[in-house]
């Protein structure tokens, strides 16, 4: 008797696997997913890109912030082991050169303090032969001016050394304050003398505000507070403070003069009005006593052909720490513009 299963017939057809009906009631149908929206992978591709555009961008910014820190503090440490000033006098017989360039303001290179801080350094250098005031300035503070004059008497009588005025373009207003206090000075023929006189200037928009329909609302605690208020009428009692107090500063730039000067000086009725002159005009009215520019007056004059500069000026590193921050913020406005919105 053979026990083994018979034999399948190849050709048979298998009968159908038997269902549970449970598992088959709790089968959910097979269906079929749902196919993509169309552009899906266009929209994927376009993420994707964006997102490593995005990143890209990131590490392009962080490293140019690093390489701009870097920047600024090698310049500060450039700025900071270069010499500002003037560079140290020789021990040999010089004449001493201060510069006074541009407006006479406190937050300029013609500052009191720069220039008083110059003066000191030249007066108190035992190989300085004298000192020479070189001046290209239209003018500005009197009160900066005021300082200037009274520190050089000073050194003057301290050092018992001469200081000489050598005007190049122009000397005029408080920088003529200042060269009144030189025992002697040089201009060119061509040169812009004197200028005697002070001015308080501003604007008045009443009319405008006027014809504009804008009323001026301006609160004050005491009756003058708001004198010379641009936007307001002008008021004759204040108008008059104010002329003589400009009046007070005039007389005093006057007596700076007549001092400075003494009997060199030639006056007429308009020496003290605000005229300028030319170099020539000015010699013949005692404003000024010689022809001559720097060179001249070491070699003739003082007598010391070397010349040495005391005055305090930017060095490379700081000037191009100022071009290099102002390119920066422009840069950074730029910037800031593009990635704004459209609104």
């Amino acid at each position: 008797m053979n026990d083994s299963p018979p034999l399948m017939n190849p050709n048979e057809e298998l009968p159908p696997p038997i269902q549970d009906p449970v598992i088959a009631a709790a089968a959910p149908a097979a269906t079929s997913a749902p196919p993509p929206p169309a552009g899906y992978e266009q929209l994927l591709a376009q993420f994707a890109s964006d997102y490593l555009q995005d990143k890209r961008s990131a590490r392009r910014w962080r490293f140019f912030y690093r390489a701009i820190w870097l920047a600024l503090l090698a310049l500060a440490a450039w700025t900071f082991m270069s010499q500002r000033h003037y560079m140290p006098a020789p021990t040999t017989p010089h004449t001493a050169l201060v510069e006074l360039r541009g407006e006479i303001a406190g937050d300029t290179e013609a500052s009191a303090e720069l220039l008083v801080s110059a003066l000191k350094s030249a007066f108190e250098d035992e190989a300085a032969q004298a000192v020479v005031l070189r001046i290209n300035s239209p003018g500005g503070s009197p009160v900066q001016a005021g300082i200037v004059y009274d520190e050089i008497k000073r050194l003057k009588a301290k050092h018992d050394k001469k200081v000489y005025a050598v005007v190049e373009e122009i000397c005029a207003s408080g920088a003529y304050y200042i060269a009144a206090a030189a025992d002697e000075i040089y201009v060119d023929k061509a040169s812009i003398v004197g200028s005697i006189g002070v001015l308080m200037d501003g604007f008045g928009f009443t009319g405008l505000m006027d014809k504009l329909g804008v009323e001026r609302r301006l609160l004050t605690a005491g009756d003058n507070k708001g004198m010379l208020d641009p936007f307001t009428p002008q008021n004759a009692r204040q108008r008059a403070y104010a002329q003589a107090m400009i009046d007070q500063i005039h007389q005093q730039f006057i007596a700076v003069v007549r001092e400075g000067r003494g009997k060199r000086l030639k006056e007429t009725p308009e020496t003290f009005s605000g005229l300028f002159w030319n170099g020539e005009q000015a010699i013949k009215l005692g404003l000024a006593d010689h022809l001559g520019n720097l060179d001249f007056v070491a070699r003739e004059v003082i007598k010391a052909e070397d010349v040495i500069d005391y005055t305090p000026h930017d060095n490379v590193a700081e000037r191009l720490a100022k071009r290099f921050g102002a390119a920066m913020g422009e840069g950074a406005v730029k910037s800031l513009r593009s990635m704004a919105p459209v609104r």
